[in-house]
C-alpha cells in the first residue's frame, strides 16, 4: 500500500477561498484507485503547515494512475499551483 500525503499552507493572497480550494481537492476523490482520502487540519503550533491532504493506494501502479489522471493534473496546475504557498509531500510504503 502507498500513503500519499502532501501538508501545506495557502497563499495569504490566495485566488480561491478556503472553502473553494478544498471543494476541488474533494473531487480528486472520484480518481479511481485512491482510497481513504482526508483533509485534515493542523493542530499543533510544532508544524507550519495548516492543512493536510492524505491518501491511500493499494499499489504503486494505482499511485501512478492517480498521479498522471488528468484531473489530478489540472488540480495540480489551475488549483494548487495558483493557491499554495508552501508544501511538503510524503510518499511511503508500509515495511511491518
Amino acid at each position: 500500500m502507498i500513503n500519499h500525503g502532501v501538508v501545506f499552507t495557502l497563499k495569504s493572497d490566495s485566488v480561491l477561498s478556503l472553502e473553494a480550494f478544498l471543494t476541488e481537492a474533494l473531487k480528486l476523490k472520484k480518481i479511481d484507485g485512491l482510497m481513504d482520502f482526508q483533509i485534515v487540519r493542523e493542530t499543533s503550533p510544532k508544524n507550519k503547515f495548516e492543512f493536510g491532504l492524505f491518501m491511500k493506494f493499494k499499489n504503486p501502479k494505482t499511485y501512478q494512475y492517480y498521479n498522471n489522471h488528468p484531473d489530478h493534473v489540472s488540480f495540480v496546475q489551475n488549483i494548487w499551483i495558483p493557491n499554495v504557498e508552501d508544501f511538503m509531500e510524503i510518499d511511503y510504503e508500509k515495511i511491518l
